[in-house]
């Protein structure tokens, strides 16, 4: 395991998958003319739309990255893809609370609304992010 390698490339992703959402909810707002959450409830709409595509990019970006990871072992094992898996998922599943539910911003949630109202996005989000190493095993092999 490459643990410093498996850190940077979890970075990496964390921010390549949230600003692909941010700028997914600025195209919807102000190219598809959506209400922003200062015209609709919760989050808007613009926001709101680009839900069912969170798992999507995730899926995409991690599993990708999950490759370039495993492709830097010297030994490609399912073990070690699974290992990275839950690294991946246990250390977004806590950067999220502090990040998008304890820190004070404007686009801040509720322990509520990131847990509970965002289902099932959330759950396939982490999902995706726990098998983006095993999949990047799989495209290694």
């Amino acid at each position: 395991m490459n643990l410093g390698r498996l850190l940077v490339l979890l970075l990496v992703g964390y921010v390549i998958v949230t600003w692909i959402g941010i700028g997914h909810t600025v195209f919807n707002i102000k190219v598809l003319h959506m209400k922003s959450m200062k015209e609709s409830p919760g989050m808007g709409e613009g926001y709101e739309k680009t839900k069912p595509w969170h798992p999507l990019y995730n899926i995409i970006i991690f599993s990708l990255l999950g490759w370039v990871y495993m492709r830097g072992l010297d030994e490609q094992t399912i073990p070690a893809a699974l290992i990275a898996g839950a690294i991946w998922a246990i250390l977004c599943i806590v950067v999220d609370l502090i990040g998008w539910v304890l820190i004070k911003h404007p686009w801040r949630l509720t322990f509520k609304e990131f847990y509970v109202d965002y289902q099932p996005w959330i759950t396939l989000i982490y999902i995706a992010i726990f098998l983006g190493p095993v999949i990047g095993y799989l495209i290694v092999r």
